[in-house]
This record gives C-alpha cells, sequence and structure tokens, in this order.
C-alpha cells in the first residue's frame, strides 16, 4: 500500500513538474486590428453585402480567426486623419490649396482632422484634432521651399505614429503625406532603407493607415526621385494605404486623388482577429483573402500583434 502510493505522488509530481515546460511549447494567442478597404473592380462601388465568412486570413503565415468585422459608417465612423505636408516642397504647391481645402470639407461631418507640417524630421501639427473645419483650415499655407526643411520624411512619419494627437485607439487613423518621399539620410534608396523600415514599424504599431501624393521638390534628378517614389510605396503598401503619383513630374491637380480617397474612405471595414504568438507583442505579416467575385481589397502587408485586445 505504502508502494502504491508512493508511485502515486511520484506520478503528479512528475506531472506537476512537466506542466510548465509544456505550457511553454504552446504559442500565446494574441489579438490584432486593422483597416481594410473594400472596392469593386476597377475601383467602383463594392457589393453591399460582405461578411466575415468572406474572409480567410493568415497572420505570419498560420491561418488566424477572424472575431469582428464592422464597417466604418455611421456610428461606428471615428476617423482621424492628419494631411502631412513635405515643408520642402516647392512653392508651386500653392496651386493645390484650393482642391486640399475642399478635400479637408468633404470629410465626413464627424471626421477629426488637422493639417501638419514636415519640418526638420518632426511633425508639427496647426491644431488638435477638431471636427471644425474651419479651425483646421486656418492652418494650410504656403511651404517655405527650403532645401532640407523636411529632413526625411520618414522622421515626420514616425514622429506622428509615436506621438499621435488623441488617445483613442479605437479610431480609424489616417495619414496622408503630400512629399516626393526622397530620404536623404540613406543613400542607397532601398528595401533596407532603415529609416523607411522605422516608420513603417511605428506606424504599424500606431495602427495608421498611410496615403502618399507626390509633389516633386527642387534639386533632385529623376533616379533620386523615383527611389522616392518607390520608399512611398513601401508605406503604403505596408499600412494598408496607397500611393498617389504620375511619372516623375507634379499632378495637374490634386482633385482626382482625393476623390477617390473618400472614396476609399467611405468603404473601409475594421477587422479584428486572433493569431498564435509566441513572444512579446510583435509586427507580423498579414495575408488576407477575400472570396467576393467583382471585389478588390487593400489590406495592410504588416500587422501589430499584442496580448491583449486593446494593444
Amino acid at each position: 500500500m505504502k508502494k502504491m502510493k508512493l508511485a502515486l505522488w511520484i506520478a503528479v509530481g512528475t506531472l506537476l513538474l512537466a506542466a510548465p515546460l509544456f505550457a511553454l511549447d504552446n504559442p500565446q494567442q494574441g489579438r490584432g486590428e486593422v483597416v481594410i478597404t473594400v472596392l469593386g473592380k476597377h475601383g467602383g462601388q463594392a457589393p453591399a453585402s460582405i461578411s466575415q465568412q468572406n474572409l480567410k486570413i493568415a497572420v505570419n503565415g498560420k491561418a488566424s480567426s477572424v472575431t469582428n468585422w464592422v464597417a466604418q459608417q455611421g456610428s461606428e465612423d471615428n476617423l482621424e486623419l492628419v494631411l502631412l505636408i513635405d515643408s520642402g516642397a516647392g512653392t508651386s504647391l500653392g496651386r493645390q490649396m484650393g482642391e486640399m481645402k475642399h478635400f479637408i470639407q468633404s470629410l465626413p461631418p464627424n471626421a477629426k482632422s488637422t493639417i501638419g507640417y514636415m519640418e526638420s524630421g518632426r511633425a508639427v501639427l496647426t491644431s488638435p484634432l477638431s471636427a471644425d473645419r474651419a479651425k483646421v483650415l486656418r492652418g494650410l499655407h504656403l511651404t517655405g521651399n527650403i532645401p532640407g526643411a523636411s529632413a526625411s520624411p520618414y522622421f515626420s512619419l514616425s514622429e506622428l505614429a509615436k506621438h499621435w494627437p488623441s488617445e483613442d485607439r479605437r479610431a480609424r487613423r489616417v495619414v496622408v503625406m503630400v512629399t516626393n518621399g526622397v530620404d536623404d539620410y540613406s543613400p542607397h534608396y532601398g528595401p533596407t532603407d532603415p529609416y523607411v523600415q522605422s516608420a513603417i514599424a511605428d506606424s504599424v504599431r500606431a495602427g495608421l493607415v498611410v496615403y502618399s501624393i507626390y509633389w516633386r521638390g527642387n534639386g533632385f534628378s529623376n533616379h533620386t526621385l523615383s527611389s522616392g517614389q518607390n520608399l512611398l510605396n513601401e508605406v503604403t503598401e505596408a499600412t494598408g494605404g496607397y500611393n498617389y503619383w504620375t511619372g516623375s513630374g507634379n499632378p495637374v491637380s490634386f482633385e482626382p486623388y482625393f476623390k477617390n480617397l473618400i472614396h476609399r474612405l467611405q468603404n473601409q471595414y475594421k477587422l479584428s482577429f486572433v493569431a498564435e504568438m509566441k513572444g512579446e507583442s510583435e509586427i507580423e505579416n498579414l495575408k488576407l483573402k477575400f472570396k467576393v467575385p467583382g471585389t478588390e481589397i487593400d489590406a495592410p502587408e504588416q500587422v501589430f500583434v499584442g496580448r491583449g485586445a486593446g494593444e
């Protein structure tokens, strides 16, 4: 009898010792949330009936579970938008002032916005986020056209991401950058640009969707400018936004860009998911499959996965 009890205690003790080791081998569940743009083919209107059953997602190559899928409209629409303008842009940008003003005025009534300028690597905001259009537009002015005034536009984007002007993590956070995308601090202009990668990581952590409108400054070669456009592509694709540009010259008008952007903002959903994770909160690759005929999607290539839903 004593031998049986001894054997039982040994067995129970072995299980207790083994339990923590087993737990360490199991991946923990992390949560994430991203903004998805859903459009009809060729940018048209998307189908009205879209459910989360139409979605399949993989985070870091592993199938993950969609937990919520909410259209960003009506009471669910809590848009926060920063129009971030490169202070190194030429004075010819003044031709677009009326269209930038019209864009801000065209935002949904309850959307909050502000205007900021890239100045020496900072993001200088001219007002708090506000739904008062007249207050916001008082900050819209011509840039100084000072070479190097903007430093790297990616420094400014990183700072904005780290110091977003609200604490509302439920908000749909959108940045519209007006810049040539050139990074003078990294001469290689490749996918390994450390400042671009830092800006992407900071933006993904902050939940930003970044759009860019290419505007050529002065004193840059065509090679440098095309490299800047490629860098903007990296940022916008990683965050689920879009890069607007036509060749190496400046666009005649921002109007078609802003019209398309408003259309995108009106057709966005917030997707929440649960994914496997083994370490601390981290940035992972995201792949999304969408099974709705005649529909196109813009989804971020990267996503922040945290331990808690509010991270």
